[in-house]
């Protein structure tokens, strides 16, 4: 018994030092100067589990991801302000609208290995004070960069929305590339997206909380 505790003493511990380099060390490790004004806002949302990546919603947006419109997304709704994007397994992410909804076999998907998938969700305003909202100003050859590559995202160039229950009457998901599963999931996905806008965010941030103080950190 002595043994088994003592062993996951070390796993738990070198858990721990792996997360806190993670997001100590930063990725790329040598900042690129960039004398770019930075006149564009994306927001970063988390919740204890997962970090979502809002981008506006203007012309330019609007025409790259103008194939959403062909899945019910009413990209011409007055009042849109954003489109938030987030990645994750297929079977937790659209099984589990919340915490209550938790069943084991997702989670156990999300623990091991598992298809990944796009979620996507119109937004009005969305208040850059409250506590798990990030506002982050990027340069306008930044925000080309992450359009560009959140596209890359979705699994085809014109991706049907999946015949999933979604979270509310404005969000659809859709077939991503890429794998999940919990060690290269959807924060790692969101900082992987923010360096491409010329960020800099901790080497591995498996956690929304590492991610968020890395870009406190290292930006």
């Amino acid at each position: 018994m002595r043994r088994i505790i003592k062993v996951l003493g070390l796993v738990m511990g070198a858990g721990l030092v792996l997360l806190f380099a993670g997001t100590l060390v930063p990725r790329p490790l040598f900042s690129e100067s960039d004398s770019d004004v930075k006149s564009v806002e994306i927001l970063v949302i988390t919740n204890p589990i997962h970090t979502d990546i809002a981008i506006p919603a203007n012309s330019e947006t609007l025409q790259i991801f103008g194939f959403l419109s062909e899945s019910g997304l009413p990209l011409n709704a007055p009042g849109l302000r954003w489109i938030v994007f987030g990645w994750g397994g297929r079977d937790f992410y659209t099984q589990t609208p919340t915490f209550s909804d938790m069943k084991l076999v997702p989670v156990l998907k999300a623990l091991t290995l598992d298809r990944s998938v796009l979620h996507v969700e119109l937004a009005g305003e969305i208040d850059p004070s409250l506590p798990n909202i990030k506002s982050i100003p990027i340069s306008i050859p930044g925000s080309k960069a992450i359009y560009s590559k959140i596209a890359e995202s979705f699994d085809s160039r014109f991706p049907a929305a999946l015949d999933v229950q979604g979270y509310g009457q404005n969000d659809r998901f859709y077939d991503a590339k890429g794998g999940f599963n919990v060690l290269l999931g959807c924060n790692t996905w969101a900082a992987r997206m923010l360096r491409t806008a010329g960020l800099q965010t901790g080497f591995w941030n498996p956690l929304p909380q590492s991610l968020g103080l890395s870009l406190d950190l290292h930006n």
